[in-house]
C-alpha cells in the first residue's frame, strides 16, 4: 500500500481507501480493515464495508471526529483492533487518527513507555498533538507522572 504507514507488525494506517486499494490490501495479506471515519464525512465511502468483505477482509466502522478525543470511541477501535484478524489496516480520511489509534494499540500491546512513543511517533511522523493520541497520553502517562511528584 503506497500511502500506508507500518506501525507495527500487526497495524497499519493509511487515508481513505479506494475499492481498489481494500483489494491490494487483501492482495497484501491484510485480514482486516478498521475505518475510522463518520457516514457523514465527505469522502466516506457508503459501500465500505460491502467492498472490504468482497476483498475478504473482515471489516468495523468506529466513527471517531478528527476534532474531538471520545474516550469510548477510541476504546472501542482499541477492542476491533484487539480482537480482529491481524494485520489490520485502519484508515481515517488522511491518515491522523488512524495513525493515531494504531500507536495507541502498539503502545499498549507492548507496554511502550512514554519517551519510546514520542521515539515511535517521531520516526513515523506521527503528530503527538492530534487529539485522541494526546488524550491517551494525558491519561495514562502525563496525569501519572504529575501524580509521583
Amino acid at each position: 500500500m503506497t500511502n500506508s504507514k507500518k506501525i507495527s507488525d500487526d497495524l497499519s494506517a493509511s487515508g481513505q481507501l479506494t475499492p481498489e486499494q481494500l483489494q491490494q490490501a487483501a492482495d497484501e495479506g491484510f485480514k482486516s480493515v478498521i475505518n475510522l471515519r463518520s457516514p457523514d464525512e465527505q469522502g466516506f465511502l457508503s459501500d465500505e464495508q460491502q467492498q472490504a468483505e468482497a476483498a475478504g477482509l473482515q471489516y468495523a466502522n468506529v466513527p471517531l471526529k478528527p476534532t474531538e478525543p471520545n474516550q469510548e470511541l477510541t476504546k472501542a477501535a482499541l477492542e476491533e483492533i484487539a480482537d480482529l484478524p491481524k494485520p489490520i489496516l485502519i484508515h481515517c480520511a488522511a491518515g491522523a487518527r488512524a495513525s493515531g489509534i494504531a500507536l495507541i494499540a502498539n503502545a499498549i500491546q507492548e507496554g511502550l513507555t512514554y519517551e519510546q512513543i514520542q521515539q515511535k511517533a517521531a520516526d513515523l511522523g506521527i503528530n503527538l498533538e492530534q487529539p485522541h493520541l494526546k488524550q491517551f497520553l494525558l491519561e495514562r502517562y502525563i496525569e501519572k507522572q504529575a501524580g509521583k511528584s
